[in-house]
Parts: structure tokens; C-alpha cells; sequence
């Protein structure tokens, strides 16, 4: 063999060997990103779980029942007697 079917065969070889290296580093990259994408989705459902029971909680905290309890009790608030009751009409 020439000196030129020995370049050209090492040339060949080499680029081989990077080809299988560049998919080797692909497949690694594409299963860390995978892993990622799982991690993240987990932790998406985690928030979304979060989420509904603060937004549970709130409508619970919020009820007109428990408001007007608190009021009552913490605040000594009552709803006023009809002598209590001054309606204010706008001037003419």
C-alpha cells in the first residue's frame, strides 16, 4: 500500500472513532437531560399538590361562617339594631 491508502485508511479510522465518541456523547447527554426532565416534572406535581391545598386552605379560611365567628369573638363586633342604623341621604 502507498503512502496515500495509509493517510486516507487513518483518516477514515479516526473519523470513526470520533463519529462513535460524538453518539456516545449523545446518548449521554440526551439520558442526562431525560433525567432532568423527570426531576422537574416531579417536582411540577409537588407544586401542583401544594398549590390545590393553599388554595383549599383559603376558601376553608375564608367561609362567610368563620369570618363572622372571628368577628364576633375577637373583635366584639355584632350586626347593629334598627335604632343603631343612621341613614345618610346625598344633599339635593
Amino acid at each position: 500500500m502507498n503512502r496515500a491508502r495509509w493517510t486516507l485508511l487513518g483518516l477514515l479510522t479516526l473519523a470513526v472513532v470520533v463519529s462513535g465518541t460524538a453518539v456516545v456523547y449523545a446518548k449521554y447527554a440526551s439520558r442526562k437531560s431525560f433525567v432532568e426532565l423527570q426531576q422537574l416534572r416531579a417536582e411540577r406535581d409537588a407544586i401542583d399538590v401544594e398549590w390545590g391545598r393553599l388554595q383549599l386552605e383559603e376558601s376553608t379560611l375564608a367561609t362567610h361562617v368563620r369570618v363572622e365567628r372571628i368577628a364576633r369573638k375577637k373583635l366584639k363586633m355584632h350586626a347593629p339594631d334598627a335604632a343603631e342604623v343612621l341613614v345618610i341621604r346625598p344633599g339635593r
